[in-house]
């Protein structure tokens, strides 16, 4: 069984330009330790790959090969969030539609003030 998610990350840490000692420093393992993670999915545990994810400023969505809608993610303060770009967008679109509609009530009222 081919390791997919290892290799997602070698891969993605290779474009990058991180050996595997500055991601096992990262993780606070051995570097020997880290190379067993990109060969065995069984080593990778949730807080590992999240971290790992973090590190290499990708998606845990990415490691797993989901397929998901446009997603931005955002770290601030150690808290990492995602939104997704589609769901914001129509947000703001019902939100501007509102907007229009009130401004086309309050132009009614000053119309029937004159």
């Amino acid at each position: 069984m081919i390791n997919e998610i290892g290799v997602r990350i070698r891969k993605a840490r290779e474009r990058k330009g991180i050996s595997q000692e500055a991601m096992a420093l990262e993780l606070e393992i051995t570097q020997s330790n880290y190379g067993r993670l990109e060969k065995s999915d069984t080593r990778l545990t949730v807080p590992k790959i999240q971290k790992i994810a973090k590190v290499l400023d990708i998606t845990v969505a990415y490691l797993f090969d989901e397929k998901s809608a446009k997603i931005i993610t955002q770290h601030n303060n150690e808290n990492p969030q995602a939104y997704n770009v589609d769901t914001i967008i129509n947000s703001d679109k019902e939100h501007i539609n509102t907007l229009k509609d009130e401004i086309l009530f309050l132009r009614t009222l000053l119309k029937g003030k004159k």
